[in-house]
């Protein structure tokens, strides 16, 4: 998939979407989910670990966007298990608000990442309509910073809902909301 470019100083750009072997480019993932998210070098340590477990899981997949050859954008997902770490963490909120069966039949959107030169152009949209065109659970979930910033109003839009709220995962220090959609998710 191609999404014109626009912009002001980078209007010659085109941002091509397609797969992505997130191992085999896991630190260029990695450096765009740092500037994005605001990651140290530890954390980016761990996560590389975390990223290249996850790639092994059955069903996962993950797609890039690409711009002049360099990755501006990534997602990744697979189909959710409640025995993975995060399924373990987030089911007693999703239970206590009646919603852990969310956690069957749903496909996890786990990262979901744009470099800050490349936002506002549809590109995250693009990513998680595409990676979850292919899904064949028949909703997705996934969490997100529990306040109120671009990427939930953009997960808002395409359809999430909260589904808990004030998450906390160990060693995070912020609350998260864990919000969840049925798919094919909302078009504009």
């Amino acid at each position: 998939m191609r999404l014109p470019g626009h912009g002001h100083r980078r209007q010659a750009d085109d941002i091509v979407i397609g797969p992505l072997d997130l191992s085999a480019n896991v630190d260029e993932a990695l450096a765009v989910q740092a500037v994005a998210f605001g990651l140290g070098p530890d954390e980016v340590a761990v996560r590389r670990q975390i990223v290249l477990r996850h790639m092994t899981y059955p069903g996962a997949r993950a797609l890039g966007a690409t711009a002049s050859g360099s990755l501006a954008g990534f997602v990744y997902g697979m189909p959710n298990d409640r025995t993975h770490w995060w399924s373990t963490v987030v089911e007693p909120y999703l239970r206590a608000q009646g919603h852990d069966d969310w956690l069957d039949d749903s496909f996890v959107i786990t990262e979901l990442h744009v470099h800050p030169r490349y936002q506002n152009r549809g590109i995250g949209r693009s990513l998680i309509t595409l990676i979850t065109d292919g899904a064949t659970e028949p909703r997705s979930i996934l969490s997100a910073i529990d306040v109120e910033s671009p990427a939930r109003g953009l997960y808002r839009s395409l359809g999430y809902q909260d589904l808990a709220r004030q998450v906390l995962f160990p060693s995070a220090p912020k609350p998260y909301a864990v919000m969840g959609a049925p798919l094919p998710l909302r078009r504009r």
